[in-house]
């Protein structure tokens, strides 16, 4: 996969492979990358198609322009005013498809973030496994400055890496943070300089998709169902995946150069 495929090719998301490590880019940098109609379409096809590659080991998604995703399109809120709340169930239900696609993506997803990241994309930035932003970035949630109150999984993943009083705060209030604060508050893993942003983003992909590909699949599931499943049912699932882990090449490559005392070449089999 080189490129997105073409019976879901869109102008508003956009996606090309390098090897094992997989770009998408929303686009729409005229008005920072807002989600309209097909901008949320495009990105649940998208996500859907490359949630079944056979080659990606790694994730990255980032915005064009000066922004990485700044929400939901307020100018078509604006015309729809009137009738959007009859018609945002059935867009609201494509826009969380994307969502799990990225939550259960069998590789890492990793946010790069520049500029604004509020609303929907905020939300789409927790829905990542990790999160890199420039200094430069700013983290909103947005919803309530408009009357409305979140979608895309922001009261899932806030109050999840942050806590409810924290969770609450940032969602009725919508202050904005920096990219400092972002990481202070837990919502990334790292805050670099813009001219960096790039690069970082790179070395963390490329060394994650080195990595044991089956176990990050596996941890990444565990993690996923951490805060639903009774302690003894984890645990079980827990042993399980480990026992599946332990059938892999990954494994027996892993224990072998550990021996050998050297850095391991896994493949991702």
């Amino acid at each position: 996969m080189s490129s997105a495929p073409s019976d879901i090719a869109s102008s508003t998301v956009l996606f090309e492979q390098h090897g094992s490590i997989g770009t998408m880019t929303f686009n729409r940098p005229e008005v920072y990358n807002a989600m309209s109609t097909e901008l949320i379409m495009a990105f649940r096809d998208i996500t859907t198609e490359i949630k079944k590659s056979s080659t990606l080991r790694v994730l990255i998604v980032k915005g064009a322009g000066k922004a990485f995703l700044a929400g939901g399109d307020v100018g078509q809120f604006y015309q729809q005013k009137d009738s959007i709340g009859d018609d945002v169930i059935a867009l609201g239900d494509i826009l969380h498809e994307g969502v799990i696609n990225i939550r259960t993506m069998p590789f890492p997803v990793i946010a790069q973030i520049h500029g604004a990241c509020a609303g929907a994309g905020l939300s789409l930035m927790l829905a990542c496994d990790f999160a890199i932003a420039s200094t430069t970035a700013q983290f909103k949630t947005a919803y309530t400055q408009i009357g409305l109150s979140p979608d895309g999984g922001s009261t899932y993943f806030l109050p999840r890496l942050v806590g409810m009083k924290v969770a609450t705060e940032l969602i009725m209030l919508s202050e904005g943070l920096s990219g400092e604060q972002a990481l202070a508050r837990g919502l990334v893993n790292r805050c670099v300089a813009p001219e960096v942003l790039n690069g970082e983003t790179l070395l963390l992909a490329t060394r994650l998709s080195q990595g044991a590909t089956q176990a990050y699949a596996r941890a990444k599931l565990l993690i996923n169902q951490s805060f639903e499943t009774p302690i003894k049912q984890h645990l079980d699932d827990e042993i399980a995946m480990f026992a599946e882990c332990a059938k892999t090449d990954d494994f027996k490559e892993g224990v072998t150069a550990f021996v050998e005392k050297r850095k391991p070449t896994f493949t991702g089999k």
